[in-house]
């Protein structure tokens, strides 16, 4: 399953008055550094400093002629306390806020109960698969092609609590839901532990790919076949700051810079 190219749109809000607007792009370029957050336990896209989205934030401040200033953070269970807490308030704790935070659902309800952000330019389109060993599972339309497979999937996570709860919670016996995250869960399938792995396509690509003696399709409940994009957040008052990156990440996917990003995960773009 390759990535649907996600549309290059901008979604910034309506002009505020010269009064009420700051410039914050002048502030950033004066100090010559831009602060982009990203989730340091998230394969492939953010690990120990390295990844996807690492690799996005320095092709971005590259194309913006700014220095990079890198601030992982850990994820919280909650979208809108990782956008107050990084992007328009600040933690408690006395760090932050940061210019960019990436890895943003592009979602319509979390944009609605987060008027101080402004969540925008989608650089990738996230779903759920399976994968499958093709000698033990020939194929795998539906739950019922797994029959008699132990299916390693991280547990605390979309796709775990979807197959936990498919079939009215038919298939439990069947599942190993220790994993850290879907590329653990995909690990095990590459050394036989198991016979399918679930979880973010990101992740099972990203250890799977390639590799002829696994088929990665899309998750068999209907409902998650779409997936959902992601993109990036800043302040809804920083409209020159998200022109800009929104500008930055048109000119990367223009130029094949970041389909070159992901392929160098594995991942199709």
């Amino acid at each position: 399953g390759g990535a649907r190219r996600v549309a290059m749109r901008a979604t910034l809000p309506a002009s505020a008055s010269a009064e009420t607007e700051a410039p914050a792009l002048d502030g950033i370029r004066a100090r010559g550094r831009l602060v982009l957050r990203v989730d340091n336990e998230l394969p492939p896209f953010s690990v120990n400093g390295e990844g996807i989205d690492v690799d996005l934030a320095r092709a971005l401040c590259k194309a913006l002629n700014l220095d990079l200033s890198l601030l992982p953070f850990t994820a919280g269970e909650n979208m809108d306390d990782d956008l107050r807490n990084m992007v328009w308030r600040g933690h408690y704790l006395g760090f932050g806020p940061a210019d960019v935070l990436l890895h943003v659902p592009v979602d319509a309800p979390l944009m609605r109960n987060n008027p101080r952000v402004n969540i925008f330019a989608p650089y990738y389109r996230e779903r759920l698969v399976m994968a499958r060993d093709v000698k033990r599972v020939p194929k795998g339309e539906a739950l019922a092609d797994f029959a008699g497979q132990k299916i390693a999937v991280p547990g605390q996570s979309l796709a775990g609590w979807l197959m936990i709860g498919a079939d009215g919670g038919g298939w439990r016996e069947q599942l190993v839901t220790t994993w850290k995250d879907g590329a653990a869960a995909a690990r095990a399938l590459a050394s036989g532990d198991v016979g399918a792995a679930a979880g973010q396509m990101s992740e099972i690509e990203s250890v799977l790919a390639g590799d002829a003696r696994f088929v990665i399709e899309p998750l068999p409940v209907p409902r998650m076949r779409d997936g959902w994009a992601i993109g990036c957040a800043v302040k809804r008052e920083s409209t020159d700051l998200a022109q800009a990156v929104q500008g930055a990440i048109n000119t990367l996917a223009t130029s094949g810079d970041i389909g070159r990003i992901f392929a160098k995960a594995k991942l199709s773009w």
